[in-house]
């Protein structure tokens, strides 16, 4: 079970991890922070690039485990890790189909 030690730092290794060009970089670049001719299509890609780097870190971690050469709280900070860009990932996809459901709602 995660306590919410584990998930802070989870938190903050993937706000670090994430950097400039992660999934923290793109919602810079959505939020008009970062350069201004980014296009939504690269920032999309930006963020899902992240979100698989976190993921093979985890499987990383896991296989390293499963050799004995990790420590077990590596491995759950790493899966933790990857839980939360997933969520941030789904959260953004989720407004995205929102946007998009009230755009073709809206009379023409």
């Amino acid at each position: 079970m995660a306590t919410p030690g584990i998930a802070a730092s989870a938190y903050a290794q993937t706000a670090r991890i994430g950097g400039s060009s992660g999934l923290a970089g793109a919602l810079n670049k959505v939020a008009g922070n970062d350069a201004p001719d980014a296009s939504f299509s690269s920032v999309l890609k930006d963020a899902i690039g992240s979100v698989a780097a976190t993921g093979a870190k985890s499987d990383g971690q896991m296989q390293a485990a499963a050799a004995g050469k990790a420590n077990v709280v590596d491995v759950v900070t790493a899966v933790a890790e990857t839980e939360v860009a997933i969520d941030a990932l789904v959260a953004v996809r989720d407004k995205v189909v929102q946007a998009y459901e009230e755009i073709m709602r809206m009379p023409i």
